[in-house]
């Protein structure tokens, strides 16, 4: 199908100028002509109305480049069975589109661009309609799982142990979208914080954001017995299994989770992988996964853990049991200001979640103590490389941005439903 890129970006600027009010033009329109399709969204849409400006500017850029425009629809079309969108749905949307596009751009609206629009449009929805398919053939739209286990190492932090209903395929390093029952239809990003285990069970590491609806729902009320949906698993940043590089790994907070999943994943390999992994916090009490890397070094010597703690770091040492089992370093101040302390790392794999600010800080470190940038691997990169997952993570799902108004999770989330 021939497209007109031109044409479609120089109506879609009348949309830019004023996108908010287009946004809602757009939903208005959607439930006042197809009212029942209301019940595909969450509650809240002002975060919803961003999320569809973000996905139109992604495609509309991406109009002249097939290759990335095949990619960010599939993840589009794939992400959107989790919703329980249906083929039919696209013509009732597309037409709100068009009527939106069309009140924006006025006098531009001629006959040309309302077919250069249907053209993309109809390319677009063909797409994702076939990547749903395809990934219907080998995944649910979601997964149902039990909370096994909880633990509250403080009021505001959470380990919850889930139990899918089927088996659940991933790889260490992804993450997965969770809906609870107090909020359905709202979905938000969570590291899976193990490696694959034979007895099939998820371990989710997870902050309250203040104002977060679902991490709030996760810390503050989940018990065990309580069940949730999971949404089939995203993200690229994963364990090169080719490579025979030391690793180096940096996290901040709960950005520990995907970080030690690769660390059991790299354990469990036939061959010795040296990783030096060091895992910031606050204080002490946010090192919700000390104990289990601390087993893990135990048995696995080429692994080095230090904690680099901003309060407490005395205390810290003074606290390590003595003898024989293997315990964690603790140095004072942030992993990324400690970096230069264990280096050079030339010829190192690296990996780092935790908040923005910290993994924008720390790529520039490892770069100076000799890591090749393209061997750096992160959430904030859009790692678009098929096979290993749906999408790229973008609002650091390690982190838990989270809640009614805030993070929309990833770049490939649900523009046209949320």
């Amino acid at each position: 199908m021939p497209l007109n890129p031109r044409l479609v970006r120089a109506t879609f600027e009348c949309v830019e100028r004023d996108h908010a009010a287009s946004s809602g033009y757009f939903y208005g329109r959607l439930f006042a002509e197809h009212p029942r399709l209301r019940a595909l969204f969450p509650p809240a849409m002002d975060v919803q109305r961003d999320r569809l400006f973000d996905a139109l500017t992604t495609i509309v850029c991406s109009l002249d480049d097939p290759e990335s425009l095949v990619r960010y629809l599939g993840r589009l079309g794939r992400d959107h069975r989790r919703f329980g969108v249906a083929p039919a749905h696209y013509e009732a949307v597309g037409s709100a589109l068009l009527a939106t596009v069309a009140r924006a751009a006025g006098d531009q609206w001629t006959a040309e661009a309302a077919a250069a629009w249907r053209d993309a449009f109809a390319l677009a929805s063909r797409m994702m309609i076939e990547a749903a398919a395809e990934h219907a053939a080998w995944a649910p739209p979601w997964w149902q799982a039990e909370v096994v286990a909880l633990e509250r190492p403080r009021h505001d932090l959470a380990r919850i142990t889930l139990r899918p209903d089927q088996p659940y395929p991933y790889l260490p390093g992804q993450y997965l979208m969770v809906q609870v029952a107090r909020w359905p239809r709202v979905w938000r990003p969570y590291s899976i914080a193990n490696a694959p285990r034979g007895d099939n069970l998820l371990r989710l590491v997870v902050r309250a954001v203040p104002g977060g609806w679902v991490s709030t729902a996760l810390v503050a009320h989940t018990r065990p017995g309580d069940r949730l949906l999971l949404g089939a698993p995203l993200g690229t940043t994963v364990l090169d299994a080719e490579s025979d590089r030391d690793l180096v790994m940096v996290a901040g907070g709960s950005g520990i989770a995907p970080i030690k999943a690769i660390a059991e994943q790299v354990a469990a390999l036939p061959r010795r992988r040296p990783m030096l992994l060091l895992y910031g916090a606050g204080e002490a009490a946010e090192l919700t996964e000390s104990a289990d890397l601390a087993a893990l070094q135990s048995t696995y010597p080429w692994l080095r853990v230090v904690e680099v703690l901003g309060r407490g770091a005395d205390e810290r040492r003074a606290a390590e049991p003595a003898g024989d089992h293997a315990s964690a370093e603790v140095a004072s101040g942030t992993a990324v200001g400690v970096l230069g302390d264990y280096g050079p790392l030339h010829g190192s794999d690296a990996f780092v979640c935790g908040p923005d600010a910290m993994v924008r800080a720390a790529v520039p470190r490892l770069v100076e103590a000799g890591v090749d940038p393209e061997r750096i691997r992160h959430d904030l990169l859009p790692h678009d490389a098929e096979g290993a997952a749906d999408a790229a993570p973008a609002k650091r799902p390690g982190a838990h941005a989270d809640g009614g108004t805030e993070s929309p999770g990833a770049p490939g989330q649900v523009p046209l439903r949320g």
